[in-house]
């Protein structure tokens, strides 16, 4: 019986302090490692570490795309009066056909911004010309477009790859017709298909909502100046890791050095937190051959280096011509994040107008594994993440989906209800601290409670009660 008691005693502390482990911000409890979780470059991993071992080839197949998880299946309707309803928060998984446009219902109110992207997926084997892609556009009722209609192409490569596009409904709005609540409309098409082979290419659509300010924008223009010099990227030892397949499976990472390996036709997704304030900068380079293939030639736009916004967003890209040997490109310099960036007219300006998962796709286009070999060939990206997070611009309510415009578990420095004064820059202050805290107090009571209870069970027993 004592030993039974003295089990009890272990498993109910044991639970006590597993419950004290899982409040967020408590030392000494670290929770399991996720297996996209990478350890940081500035820190050379050790000869035993999993970072260090060759890890297998990246999770996707060539030219393949990872679609979200149990996203709910939606078809896109050829009249808006067919036309399935979209919920911002939630992403969906439809259809393009190769001819004609496809509609999708948004319920909107008279307050919040909302943004859709689409992401086109070819299939691996089709053929495809360098000017077709695919348009997304945010209509109201009247069949007006609320802003202008993003798109995107298959580019100098050739290669099939996903495409992604977005589109919004933005308040303010200057169109008086996209101003008030009602019925919107999203219409995504397929363009400049001359050549291309017949067939329906896969759809991700990923609508998100923006809430309005607490405090009206002081400005309705863009900074006029910022520091736009590129600085040099990092050095120091890389540390391996895997890309994922597709935006919902993105492969988290920071500032460092970090290496891949893709295979020709692949596209690799990583993502990376950028604050309020902060600006991001990165690099690609590329192997050299190690043999094989037909040719040996020349591939223009052989690789394809992007960085797309929280709501998927293109900021910036860059193509660069693959020989055969070790090539490098650098995306352009990007403004710190800002609210008031939306206001600019240059995309690279006004797509970095919120905090939250920036997001690097790599594309190797099939064609180099035509003229160099299947691979996989080497690829290091150099990412540096320059500034001192600020506070953000004080949401007036909750986005769809919740705190994809925040930078971290309790969003600090994103500007959210709760927490206007926090800020990355002070290692922890702010609302969502002050919940830590609280968290941390209410467990360690908890604690101290029940080891009083089991000292005073254990004395009663001993003293024949």
């Amino acid at each position: 019986m004592g030993r039974r008691t003295a089990w009890w005693r272990v498993a109910l502390v044991g639970g006590v302090l597993g419950a004290v482990a899982g409040a967020p911000g408590t030392p000494g409890f670290a929770a399991p490692v996720s297996p996209t979780t990478v350890t940081s470059p500035s820190t050379p991993a050790s000869p035993s570490s999993s970072t260090s071992a060759s890890p297998p080839p990246s999770a996707t197949t060539a030219s393949s795309y990872a679609f979200a998880e149990d996203a709910p299946s939606v078809t896109g309707a050829t009249a808006t009066a067919d036309a399935e309803r979209l919920e911002p928060g939630t992403t969906y998984r439809s259809s393009l056909p190769s001819d004609g446009k496809v509609y999708y219902r948004l319920v909107l109110d008279g307050t919040s911004t909302v943004y859709v992207a689409a992401t086109a997926v070819p299939p691996t084997d089709a053929a495809v010309t360098p000017t077709e892609g695919v348009r997304v556009s945010v209509q109201d009722a009247d069949g007006r477009s609320c802003s202008a209609a993003d798109t995107a192409s298959i580019g100098a490569g050739r290669s099939p790859r996903p495409l992604t596009v977005w589109a919004a409904r933005q308040l303010p709005s200057s169109r008086s017709l996209c101003r008030g609540a009602g019925t919107y409309y999203v219409v995504v098409e397929r363009v400049l298909r001359t050549e291309s082979a017949p067939g329906d290419w896969g759809l991700e659509l990923a609508p998100v909502s923006e809430p309005r300010l607490r405090k009206a924008a002081s400005t309705t223009s863009a900074p006029e100046a910022w520091d736009s010099a590129t600085p040099s990227p990092p050095g120091g030892e890389s540390v391996r890791l895997r890309g994922g397949g597709g935006f919902g499976s993105a492969t988290a990472l920071k500032q460092g050095v970090w290496r891949d390996e893709v295979r020709p036709g692949q596209t690799l997704f990583y993502e990376m937190p950028v604050d309020w304030g902060q600006q991001v900068y990165a690099t690609a380079d590329l192997s050299s051959a190690s043999g094989g293939g037909a040719g040996g030639g020349f591939v223009p736009g052989g690789v394809n280096l992007a960085l797309y916004n929280p709501v998927r967003g293109l900021v910036d890209d860059t193509s660069i011509s693959y020989n055969g040997s070790r090539k490098s490109g650098a995306l352009a310099a990007v403004p710190p994040v800002g609210y008031d960036n939306r206001y600019a007219v240059s995309d690279r300006v006004g797509g970095m107008r919120f905090a939250g998962s920036y997001y690097l796709v790599v594309h190797l286009a099939a064609r180099v594994g035509e003229e160099f070999g299947d691979g996989p060939f080497g690829l290091t990206l150099r990412v540096r993440v320059k500034g001192t997070a600020t506070a953000g611009p004080g949401y007036a309510g909750q986005s769809e989906p919740s705190g994809i415009f925040q930078v971290g578990l309790l969003g600090q420095g994103s500007g959210t209800v709760g927490d206007a004064g926090a800020s990355d820059g002070d290692g922890g202050g702010g609302a969502g601290m002050k919940l830590v805290a609280a968290g941390g107090i209410g467990a360690g009571t908890l604690v101290l409670v029940v080891l009083g209870v089991w000292v005073v069970v254990g004395r009663r027993r001993a003293a024949g009660v």
